[in-house]
C-alpha cells in the first residue's frame, strides 16, 4: 500500500498522539511507501507563521526522520486540483486529493469531505 498523509495525521504521527488508532499506526508503519506533500509543509508553515501551531522541527526534518518521502507539487497535480468538483473548499486538501489521484495513493485522513472524491481513503475515526 502507498499512502499520502494529511497534515493532521502527519502531526499525530510525529507526536505519537493517541487520536491516531493503533490500527492506522500499524498500516502506516507497514506501508510500501508513505508520502507527505510539499503542500502539507506549506500549510503547516503558514499555521506556524500565524502563531496557530508550534512545530518542534521543520516539516522536512520530521518527514525524513519518520522514513517518509516528500511529494512535490507538479503541474499535473495543479491541473487535476482545479478540475476537481467543489466538494471541498480547502485548497490544501484539494491538492492532496489531486496528488493521490495522479500518483495512485490512498489518503490517510480524519476529514470526512475528502471521501466525497473518488480517491482511496484510509479514514481515521
Amino acid at each position: 500500500m502507498r499512502l499520502l498523509l494529511d497534515s493532521h495525521v502527519f502531526l499525530w504521527w510525529q507526536a505519537a498522539d493517541p487520536r491516531l488508532p493503533k490500527t492506522i499506526v500499524a498500516t502506516i508503519a507497514e506501508a510500501q511507501e508513505v508520502f507527505v506533500s510539499a503542500a502539507t509543509a506549506w500549510e503547516l508553515g503558514l499555521k506556524v507563521m500565524l502563531g496557530k501551531l508550534h512545530l518542534p522541527e521543520p516539516v522536512e526534518d520530521g518527514v525524513r526522520a519518520s522514513g517518509f518521502r516528500e511529494l512535490a507539487v507538479t503541474f499535473d497535480h495543479t491541473r487535476r486540483a482545479v478540475a476537481l468538483p467543489p466538494h471541498h473548499r480547502d485548497p490544501f486538501d484539494r491538492m492532496l486529493v489531486a496528488q493521490a489521484l495522479c500518483e495512485g495513493l490512498a489518503i490517510v485522513t480524519h476529514d470526512d469531505q475528502v471521501a466525497r472524491y473518488e480517491v482511496p481513503v484510509l479514514r481515521v475515526p
